[in-house]
Order: structure tokens, then sequence, then C-alpha cells
């Protein structure tokens, strides 16, 4: 790995992020400060942590900011479930998130493993 640029999971979660900012942007104007803003930051989070993380000297350092990056796209998914609950999103984005969600978290999980396995 040369930089976090070169990380499947980083580019997939970027690209959640410009999904999540497309979906959110016809959030009720109520819930600006609500939940589209905390949907919106735990989005963030997720490649800004995977960077961050890359970006540290040590494994171990990596491998904390991998599990910080994996809490947010878990709060993510949660806050999803309730945007679709509010009936703030339709079921067909809220199913395309969630995979996008799920493989995130997948990935994430797998890079943990594989860094832990590292000396």
């Amino acid at each position: 790995m040369k930089t976090h640029k070169d990380l499947e999971v980083w580019k997939r979660a970027v690209s959640l992020v410009t999904k999540i900012y497309e979906l959110t942007k016809d959030f009720p104007k109520e819930e600006t400060y609500g939940l589209t803003n905390q949907i919106r930051r735990a989005a963030i989070s997720i490649p800004s942590n995977i960077a961050e993380g890359a970006a540290r000297q040590s494994n171990k350092d990596f491998i904390q900011f991998l599990y910080i990056a994996l809490g947010s796209n878990t709060e993510l998914e949660t806050q999803l479930l309730i945007a679709n609950n509010l009936n703030f999103i339709n079921g067909n984005d809220y199913e395309l998130c969630g995979k996008q969600v799920d493989e995130i978290g997948k990935m994430l999980m797998g890079l943990i493993s594989y860094r832990k396995s590292k000396p």
C-alpha cells in the first residue's frame, strides 16, 4: 500500500459519502442540524479515519483508526434505518445504501484482520 488512496475500501467509502450527500439534500429543512447532519458526519468519518490511520506510523494506530471507521459505518447504518422509518428516504435508496454500508463493513473487518496478522 502506497497511500490510503490505494485502498478499495477508502474509494468505496468516498463514493458512499457522495451518495449520502445526494440522498440527504431532500431531507426536511428542520432536519438540517439533526439527522441530516448526523448522517453526513458519520459517512464522512469513514474514509477520513481510514486516511488518517493509514498516515500513522504504526500498525497499531492504523488498526485503531480502522475500528473508528467501522464504528462510524455502523452508526451510519443505524441512522439510515431511522431515516427510512421516518420516510425521509425510499426503500430502494435505503437498500442500495445498506448494501454499500454492509460491503464497506466487511471490507473494514477484512483489512483489520489482515493488519492484525502483520508483525
